[in-house]
């Protein structure tokens, strides 16, 4: 099972993590602090695959790494949005935290309901309604930066190439 813990939209990265926190890039120790001002029971409750879901422009403020460094250490399956910030989304991407955009999900998926999500495909399942859904898919470089723990490890492994093809 796969719990969802959903967050409004605007979830800037000061409310991920808040900036008095970033005297690390630890990610065991700033997923101690992920959401400690807007959901102070997530880091002690989440769960290795639950699922993140969040409204419209996830992610936005600051461009520091922190937040999705600190949401990826509470060893989340993924982060479900409406839509991200930019930057955010680069950000994940590079330090290998799986991100779906998909506002119907978004919209549908409660918090507590049971997910389950398939990064290869962009399939979202919420087992609680019954509803499927269809994001787009991450591209295979994308997974393959996920499964290695971000863009600088994959790089040290893979051939730049390999980011082309």
């Amino acid at each position: 099972m796969s719990k969802a813990w959903t967050f409004g939209e605007n979830m800037n990265t000061d409310e991920i993590i808040p900036g008095r926190h970033n005297i690390t890039t630890d990610p065991v120790e700033l997923a101690k602090k992920v959401f400690c001002e807007v959901k102070p029971e997530f880091a002690e409750s989440v769960r290795a695959g639950d699922v993140v879901v969040g409204g419209r422009n996830f992610g936005c403020g600051s461009s520091r790494e922190h937040a999705p460094i600190a949401i990826k250490g509470s060893q989340v399956q993924c982060v479900i949005a409406a839509s991200f910030a930019r930057i955010f989304f680069r950000n994940a991407i590079n330090i290998g935290l799986p991100i779906l955009e998909c506002p119907e999900a978004a919209a549908d998926i409660r918090e507590g309901d049971d997910v389950e999500v398939d990064l290869s495909s962009g399939a979202i399942f919420n087992r609680s309604t019954g509803n499927r859904f269809q994001a787009q898919a991450l591209p295979d470089f994308v997974l393959k930066i996920a499964e290695v723990g971000g863009i600088v490890q994959f790089l040290k492994t893979h051939d730049i190439e390999e980011l082309t093809a």
